[in-house]
């Protein structure tokens, strides 16, 4: 079985209070009591030693026998005794505290509504709740804005070609050289990505290149071709753009030249030769470009020109 425990009743907060100071005031009276009795009997005790067995009756203060003196001053200290169990008790104990509390209470009160009166008068409450209002939107709205440009911060432009030594890019809408390894590094690099282009370089591929998005940049406003998004400027095109981390310009001469302007990174592969050429790639300034890598690549049975990946970055 079981004991059942015992709960300790819970006492009010208010007869607590009641008990604790009828237990101080308890104790205080038997303390001046006690100090009573000892006063007379210490009393009583020195005018024995005086009159009685003579101790001290040469000793005066004032014309005084000095234990009048003890006496006269032991009863002051038991008036003082006195007064503090009752009369400054009475007059100062905690009913008067009460009251001094509740009157400094209600005077901060008025004090504070005299303050309220004055602010309400210069920021009338209409005020204030538009204010705030407004500051909620202004704190929401750089949210916002850090939500939308958040992605065109963290991304990276990047021009992609491949140029020879004389910046040839090709010539007839067509490439003047193969390199089978060119090709597959410019697919690893933009699969997944936006690549821009003009438009002729568009029409150059026989069809759309597959797991990209192609962002077409012309003059024609009724140029419609399939599988291309069509814009007509450089902005339209990286906003199409603008969630795609590594968006690629990819040409052909005109697009090149408006990209530089934009872009944050070049990846060129320099074809090791001259040719002859209709189409150029613009000319890289070494004082706002700075090469951040290159590999070589020897001419090969599959290469007839050796060629070097360079990748550039915008100081």
């Amino acid at each position: 079985m079981f004991s059942k425990r015992k709960e300790t009743p819970q006492i009010d907060p208010v007869q607590r209070e009641l008990y604790e100071h009828a237990r101080k005031r308890t104790v205080q009276k038997k303390r001046l009591f006690q100090h009573f009795i000892v006063f007379l009997v210490g009393s009583i005790f020195l005018i024995i030693l005086n009159l009685l067995i003579g101790v001290g009756k040469e000793i005066t203060f004032f014309g005084l026998d000095w234990y009048v003196i003890v006496v006269i001053c032991w009863a002051f200290l038991l008036v003082l005794h006195f007064c503090n169990v009752w009369l400054f008790h009475k007059f100062m104990g905690a009913e008067w505290t009460s009251n001094q509390m509740e009157r400094l209470i209600a005077k901060q009160k008025a004090e504070i509504a005299l303050i309220q009166k004055d602010v309400d008068l210069m920021y009338p409450k209409d005020e204030l709740i538009k204010k705030k209002e407004k500051f909620i939107k202004q704190q929401q709205q750089p949210k916002v804005v850090e939500e939308t440009i958040k992605p065109m911060l963290n991304r990276k432009i990047t021009m992609i070609a491949a140029a020879g030594e004389n910046n040839a890019l090709g010539k007839d809408n067509d490439l003047v050289w193969h390199l089978p390894d060119d090709f597959k590094r410019f697919k690893q690099l933009t699969t997944g990505h936006h690549i821009i282009m003009g438009r002729k370089t568009f029409e150059t591929f026989p069809k759309p290149l597959p797991n990209r998005v192609h962002v077409v940049i012309t003059r024609n406003e009724n140029y419609k071709p399939e599988g291309a998004l069509v814009v007509h400027s450089m902005d339209a095109a990286l906003e199409i753009a603008k969630d795609d981390p590594q968006p690629f310009i990819i040409g052909g001469g005109e697009i090149y030249k408006i990209g530089m302007e934009y872009a944050d990174c070049i990846e060129l592969t320099r074809v090791h030769g001259i040719f002859e050429a209709d189409t150029f790639f613009p000319d890289i300034d070494t004082e706002a470009w700075i090469i951040e890598n290159r590999e070589l690549h020897g001419a090969d049975e599959r290469h007839e020109f050796g060629f070097t990946y360079l990748t550039y970055k915008k100081k």
